[in-house]
Formats: structure tokens, sequence, C-alpha cells
């Protein structure tokens, strides 16, 4: 299954987080809060939304950090995804 992003959304895949700090400490899992550290997975159109020209200023392969609340959650068979409008998005990491 595909997921197509429409309109200004974008589909990501959350980073893994470490469960290890530098100094070999292990983090349990309870205390770890999910990054907001994405992988752009699908890029919707962008076009005129809500009267607005939207030009898509991230692409597929791009890592992203998102708002902390934004989104939808989504699992499809065992993955699972985030589809965020672009505006949800930050900054793109380079």
């Amino acid at each position: 299954m595909k997921l197509v992003p429409l309109g200004d959304r974008v589909v990501l895949k959350q980073l893994v987080a470490e469960e290890t700090t530098k100094s070999g400490i292990v983090l349990p899992g309870q205390n770890k809060e999910k990054p907001q550290q994405a992988e752009v997975l699908a890029v919707g159109p962008g076009g005129m939304i809500d009267g607005k020209e939207v030009k898509m200023e991230v692409k597929v392969g791009d890592q992203v950090i998102y708002s902390k609340y934004s989104g939808t959650e989504v699992k499809i068979e065992e993955d699972e995804y985030i589809i965020v409008k672009q505006s949800d998005i930050l900054a793109v990491i380079e």
C-alpha cells in the first residue's frame, strides 16, 4: 500500500530515537519523548490551498523537524507514519 498525500500534506516516517547516550548510559523507554525529527516519504502536489498558492518546499528524502503536536499518526500494516501540513514543518536538516 502506498500513501499519496493531497494538497499541501507531507507523509513523514519518524526517525528512531537513540536508546543510549553518548557516554553509554541506556535510557529506559518510558522516559523518552518521541523525537520531532522525521524523513519525508511523500509530498503532495501543493497548488491553490484556501485561495493561496502553496509551493512545496520539501522533497522526498529530506530530514525535517516538525511541530510537536501536529499531524495525524497513521499505522499501515506494521509501519507508522505521520501526515502533516507543510506549514507544520519547522526546518530541514542539512
